[in-house]
């Protein structure tokens, strides 16, 4: 398994901006697609939001993020990045990095809030 620590969760206002971190202290780092996940409140299932490939392509997004959300990683510092842009308020969730699209291996979460 890799450690993962997500970061930069926050309470912002809808149409607001975060930018959500992923590191890591794993030694084989840059071989992982890396996975954002997230769960909603009340909600039990994980739901896929965004991918990125071991040296930043393939990037792949879920449709309801597509031209809001940027996934971009910098392998040297070990690090992921989720830009989100133009929030709403069902976004709200506890944001994962994983190294699975199920969640599997993932970190403890980062808080979004989206409220006015």
């Amino acid at each position: 398994e890799v450690p993962l620590v997500e970061s930069g969760g926050d309470l912002v206002q809808p149409g607001g901006s975060l930018r959500l971190s992923c590191a890591t202290s794993g030694s084989h780092w840059n071989y992982f697609h890396i996975f954002w996940i997230r769960q909603a409140p009340g909600k039990g299932r994980l739901e896929w939001v965004a991918t990125i490939g071991p040296d930043g392509n393939p990037k792949r997004y879920a449709d309801f993020v597509k031209g809001r959300f940027t996934t971009s990683r910098d392998n040297a510092k070990k690090m992921v990045f989720l830009q989100m842009t133009a929030l709403k308020s069902e976004d709200t969730a506890l944001y994962y990095c994983a190294t699975s699209a199920d969640g599997q291996n993932r970190g403890p979460g980062t808080q979004v809030t989206v409220s006015s």
